[in-house]
């Protein structure tokens, strides 16, 4: 009697896929420095200091778990993927207060470009799957 063991394959990063990982990293990247911005003055509009603060943790633990996604982790690219919508979640807010319009303008390119990624790093090989009869 053989016993054979099942050895887990390592999937293959497709260009799609990478470069979502390099947007996602980016993106992250980009809101590490959140927390040194402060609380808005007072009259000014701007995000809470907890907002700020969340926004750099979520940066912190986003560019680690994309490293671990590019890496062929499942589960960080998954949690890569959270912290980008937590992120792009709290950035909503600013359609509904009286600010700027470039500033509504940046938080809907900031959308767009979480859509994108988000779309980016799940985008799957097009290729068929072989058919065994």
């Amino acid at each position: 009697m053989t016993m054979t063991t099942a050895t887990p394959v390592r999937s293959r990063r497709t260009t799609k896929q990478k470069v979502g990982l390099v947007l996602c990293f980016l993106n992250s990247l980009m809101s590490l420095p959140s927390f040194l911005l402060g609380d808005p003055s007072p009259g000014e509009v701007g995000p809470p200091e907890a907002v700020l603060i969340l926004a750099s943790v979520l940066g912190v633990v986003g560019c680690i778990a994309t490293v671990l996604a590019w890496r062929g982790s499942g589960l960080a690219l998954r949690i890569a993927a959270g912290t980008i919508i937590i992120n792009t979640l709290t950035s909503l807010p600013a359609f509904f207060v009286d600010v700027s319009l470039g500033i509504k303008v940046l938080v809907a390119f900031g959308v767009v470009l979480c859509v994108v990624t988000l779309v980016l790093m799940f985008s799957g090989d097009r290729r068929p799957a072989p058919v065994t009869d």
